[in-house]
């Protein structure tokens, strides 16, 4: 079903689906801010926040590719392939591999 046969034949693909600097800047933000919800969640001991991070991140991802990039996520297609590719671009991006 999937051409990739492992992450490291998606990743370029991934990054191909994401050239638009804003849409970039709009998935940085949008992992920031699961990684507050989690904490959060932790703190506060509630489930419900995880929600609300699972709509923070996809949120600010799919505004990125729907209005900026104008294209459908590789969510659709890749599920977990476009999960893992979220917070290794989110490393590479506070790295400085990728310009944000």
């Amino acid at each position: 079903m999937s051409r990739f046969n492992s992450f490291r034949e998606f990743y370029p693909f991934y990054l191909s689906e994401h050239g638009n600097q804003i849409s970039r800047r709009l998935h940085f933000i949008g992992s920031c801010g699961v990684l507050v919800l989690v904490a959060v969640a932790i703190w506060q001991r509630n489930g419900w926040w995880l929600l609300a991070a699972l709509v923070c991140g996809y949120g600010f991802a799919w505004v990125g590719h729907f209005f900026f990039e104008k294209n459908r996520p590789a969510t659709f297609r890749h599920p977990l392939y476009s999960f893992v590719g979220d917070w290794v671009m989110f490393k590479d991006i506070l790295t400085g591999k990728i310009r944000f």
